[in-house]
């Protein structure tokens, strides 16, 4: 039987589209679509289970993965199978996870499962950007309890005039790379990277892909119009009680209050805030608790964010005693571990990273292999977020998704600084060993300090600094909160974090909670975290101002050659054996690539020592060694010979040639020891290849005035033999010794 297949076109405005399609695939899940934009297409099912789970969170699941078979090419590695995601598969889960989960109802407690698959490539289509739209349009066509219509889109800005869904050569040429994830009414969800913008042209990027999702969100209610909508499902409710709640409200509420007002460090604050809970709960009987013990937990944490707010709301106070405005106090320290390639401590209030550097060659770049994507990255930043920097214990069971969000963020927001020409590959690594709020922006001005200190001739320092929002539609009060605290980030209605130098944004990321947030309020809060990210800055600059001149002693040295490609076999030597030798000697790391473009090879020599790259670099000399005719050369004598002297080019050590005995003088020379010994150094002049010879002919004599009345001596006996001869002696055509070759007529 033919199935039913119901499609809507989404016009992108430059003769490109997105179609998405129902009723082909999958049809056993609950929603399935398949959004396809040229040759790009994926398919998206959703699933969630009826049964309600025990729990008090919703147990939802993004999962996006590419599929290899969709480029046309096999996995890497020794498993020809997909495995684990890679990082920009989890990346693009995190942008979608972000924007859905604040769109279903609180007490929806069921198992739910988002999967989104790559099963067609075109290299003109960034595929993340679609994965919003997809998975919108399949819960549309399911029967979840979701609030409304979403999706995502890619705003970049070349030359000037933004674009919706660059290509990847467009973003090439962007300076802006955003992501921002909305629904018709409001924007919930942005991420990306900028070139030093302004806080109004971030405005006018969301403004202009808001317009597009707005768009977007339309086509798939036409969908699902066309389909037929489902009913919503029904699910047991949470048990609610208003007495009850009111009765817990009025216990906790003035004490969280006076608790909140007094300004407190985090565990005397949270251990408060636990005895108030308790003395609440003790005020029940054993049945009571049983009965609705979470009920009073609930209603609990209610008032206290009620508390919180209001205190912020209508004194302008915080949790610590701050106001505002006020960023925490900030020690920094560089160059604390002795022998890594560079360091620092960033310590903002209660949150602290250590990050390091380490410097090394293009054989170090970060892989990246993805079916949309293959590349290298030659600056790469890890962040690591282990229990005990939260004072908990918990077992580590690989890279969790937020460390690999995080660590993103922050490498956003420093690589537009790291100069081009920088010659290293650069690997920074935060440790967070303190978090009460936005370790991933101490990560960021942890890693500009190490990588001065590591030598690192950054354009310009960055500094980060996480904000926060907390409104009341009803009064229309707004307060944005600077440096927010853990407590703070949980409680707002918007929590952004923004990196940038003195000039302008490089990274931003937002998840905004409150529906229908005016720019105005946004942009007002933007220009509030630029007056916070230069107040952090300064502290960075007092501790270190600017980049070391140079990377530290026990630090790599990077040097950087080019050779013509006709001379990297040589470089290399048979089964590597010279390129061997000369690193087992020099104690230097060499690395050789090819330039496509130049058709050149680019030799890399990292070495502690300057001497071992010393080494390198005269080898190197020695073997692309090219004499130019006419040119004059100091040359050294190595080697006697009855018919002349073999000498070795000084500037090119290891480079010979034979020096005639017949260009040692005007003179007629018997003996070549009269004219020079071994050791002897003088000048030489090149006359390039000789025809007869076949041989590179140089002469000493030639750099001599020639003796008044001088007469050209008649050649000596067997002298052709002896020009094209050297310590072995010449060769004929078949490869024979002329030394050994018999008289003709003594042949038989």
């Amino acid at each position: 039987m033919i199935p039913k297949v119901f499609k809507e076109v989404i016009d992108l405005g430059d003769g490109r589209e997105i179609s998405i399609e129902t009723g082909k695939l999958a049809k056993q899940a609950h929603g399935s679509v398949v959004v396809q934009s040229g040759k790009c297409m994926m398919l998206c099912t959703v699933v969630s289970n009826y049964e309600q789970k025990d729990l008090d969170f919703l147990p939802l699941t993004v999962d996006y993965r590419e599929k290899f078979a969709a480029a046309g090419r096999y996995p890497g590695g020794f498993f020809k199978r997909e495995a684990r995601p890679s990082d920009g598969e989890v990346l693009t889960m995190r942008l979608v996870d972000r924007v859905l989960r604040p769109l279903f109802p609180k007490d929806y407690h069921s198992e739910t499962q988002v999967m989104i698959q790559l099963m067609s490539h075109d290299d003109d289509v960034m595929p993340d950007a679609m994965a919003g739209l997809a998975a919108s349009a399949a819960i549309q066509l399911s029967d979840f309890p979701f609030e409304c219509a979403i999706s995502e889109a890619r705003v970049g800005r070349v030359n000037g005039e933004f674009v919706i869904n660059p290509t990847r050569a467009q973003l090439e040429e962007s300076d802006i790379d955003m992501m921002i994830g909305a629904s018709a009414d409001s924007v919930m969800m942005v991420e990306g990277e900028m070139d030093e913008i302004s806080e109004e042209e971030m405005a006018d990027a969301i403004k202009f892909a808001h317009e597009h999702i707005k768009v977007q969100c339309a086509a798939q209610l036409r969908l699902a119009d066309a389909v037929g909508r489902k009913e919503v499902r029904e699910y047991p409710a949470e048990r609610e009680d208003a007495d009850l709640k009111k009765k817990v409200h009025d216990m906790a509420y003035d004490k969280v209050y006076a608790i909140a007002k007094a300004g407190s460090a985090k565990h005397e604050r949270s251990a408060a805030f636990s005895q108030i809970k308790e003395d609440i709960k003790a005020t029940f009987s054993e049945e009571e608790m049983a009965d609705y013990g979470g009920l009073v937990s609930k209603y609990y944490r209610s008032a206290e964010k009620a508390a919180i707010r209001d205190l912020t709301l209508n004194e302008g106070l915080r949790l610590d005693g701050r106001q505002t405005v006020d960023i925490r106090p900030i020690w920094c320290e560089i160059d604390y571990l002795p022998s890594v390639h560079g360091s620092a401590i960033f310590t903002r209030g209660e949150t602290q990273a250590l990050a390091t550097v380490t410097l090394g060659t293009s054989r170090d770049a970060n892989k990246i292999d993805m079916p949309s994507y293959e590349g290298e990255e030659n600056f790469y930043l890890h962040y690591n977020f282990p229990p005990f920097c939260t004072g908990e214990a918990r077992p580590i069971r690989g890279t969790s998704r937020r460390e690999v969000g995080h660590g993103n963020l922050a490498q956003r927001g420093l690589k537009g600084m790291v100069p081009d020409d920088c010659p290293y590959t650069v690997r920074v690594v935060s440790e967070v060993l303190e978090s009460n709020g936005s370790s991933s922006m101490a990560t960021v001005c942890a890693g500009t300090m190490a990588m001065m200190d590591a030598g690192i001739q950054m354009k310009k320092p960055v500094s980060g600094i996480a904000m926060g929002l907390i409104s009341d539609a009803e009064s229309g009060k707004f307060a944005v909160l600077s440096d927010i605290l853990g407590d703070e980030d949980h409680l707002g209605d918007m929590d952004f974090k923004v990196t940038g130098t003195a000039d302008g944004i490089t990274a931003c990321q937002m998840d905004i909670k409150v529906k229908g947030l005016r720019y105005e309020i946004l942009v007002s809060a933007l220009k509030q975290a630029r007056e916070g990210r230069l107040h952090i800055l300064d502290k960075i600059t007092e501790t270190i101002a600017t980049p070391r001149a140079d990377v530290k002693e026990y630090a790599p040295k990077m040097v950087s050659v080019r050779i013509k490609n006709e001379f990297i076999g040589a470089l290399i030597g048979p089964g590597g054996k010279v390129i061997q030798e000369l690193q087992k000697e020099t104690g230097c790391t060499i690395v050789i690539n090819e330039d496509p473009v130049t058709e050149e090879g680019i030799v890399e020599i990292l070495g502690t020592g300057q001497e071992g790259i010393d080494k390198v670099l005269a080898k190197i000399d020695s073997i692309t060694f090219k004499p130019e005719v006419g040119s004059v050369y100091e040359v050294k004598v190595i080697k006697m010979l009855d018919f002349g002297a073999v000498v070795e080019y000084l500037d090119a050590p290891g480079n010979e040639v034979l020096l005639h005995v017949s260009e040692l003088a005007w003179e007629r020379t018997e003996n070549v020891s009269d004219v020079v010994n071994m050791g002897d150094v003088f000048d030489v002049k090149y006359f390039g290849l000789d025809k007869r010879t076949r041989k590179d002919k140089v002469s000493r004599k030639a750099l001599m005035d020639k003796p008044e009345g001088y007469v050209a001596p008649k050649p000596r006996e067997n002298d052709r033999n002896d020009r094209g001869r050297d310590n072995r002696g010449s060769r004929d055509s078949r490869g024979r010794d002329d030394r050994d070759r018999k008289p003709r007529e003594n042949r038989d």
